[in-house]
């Protein structure tokens, strides 16, 4: 084995200086994702909030309650579904680590077949896994085996805290563009304008969403495009047969 694969194995640095690497990278696409989507669901869900209290009524104070009280309330929401399930998924995962610690401990030679192993399903060799497996173990067993076996990167667990804030204020950022574009303009034009202001949102926030996950945009666009003009005109076609029959 040559020093070049040998590093790649170890995860060192073999690409050209002028390529960047940040080992955190991926982690933080994924919380920027999130954060789109957050503000997507923000946007759509205040969106149907206040067209449809608006096709009800004219009266502005009920347009801000409703809108003011959604966009607390689903804030509220993502932040506390944000915390509880990334933090299950901590938990979960320092119990894996703790238990692969213990592992290594116990039965390190069984530990050591099984890197090897899992090595060797990934398409080599049986004498190249094992070669690959004894010079990780001798560098950072515990390492090794979470990265390959569990996936886990122990320095850089996810923190429910950060997500439930992140979530929080990108639902926010993304509910108060529909509130103010139905507040702001004059009756007749408040329908539109919140039309309008809300597709031209959800076009940016697709186009975010697209260029993050690799997708192409504009299937990425039409698709939230779409679903934001729906939820809009159920939600104005319900505040219309409510303001009439009430």
């Amino acid at each position: 084995m040559t020093r070049t694969e040998r590093a790649d194995f170890r995860g060192e640095a073999t690409h050209p200086a002028t390529e960047p690497h940040d080992p955190h990278l991926a982690g933080r696409l994924n919380w920027l994702r999130a954060g789109v989507l957050g503000a997507n669901d923000g946007i759509v869900s205040t969106a149907g909030l206040v067209v449809g209290v608006a096709a009800a009524t004219t009266a502005t104070s009920a347009i801000f309650t409703a809108g003011f009280a959604g966009l607390v309330a689903g804030a509220v929401s993502m932040a506390l579904g944000e915390y509880v399930s990334v933090s299950a998924q901590r938990d979960t995962q320092r119990v894996l680590l703790q238990q692969e610690r213990r592992e290594l401990e116990e039965t390190p030679a069984d530990e050591l077949d099984e890197l090897a192993g899992l090595y060797a399903a990934k398409g080599l060799s049986a004498h190249t896994a094992r070669e690959v497996a004894e010079e990780l173990t001798e560098h950072d067993a515990f390492a090794a085996h979470v990265d390959v076996e569990l996936g886990i990167d122990p320095d850089d667990l996810p923190n429910p805290w950060q997500a439930a804030l992140s979530s929080a204020v990108a639902f926010t950022l993304g509910a108060v563009i529909p509130l103010i574009a139905i507040l702001l303009p004059p009756v007749g034009l408040r329908v539109p304008v919140a039309f309008f202001s809300v597709l031209v949102a959800l076009a940016l926030t697709g186009t975010v969403s697209a260029v993050l996950g690799g997708a192409r945009k504009t299937r990425a666009v039409l698709r939230v495009i779409l679903g934001g003009a729906v939820a809009m005109g159920v939600t104005y076609a319900v505040g219309q047969i409510a303001g009439t029959t009430l």
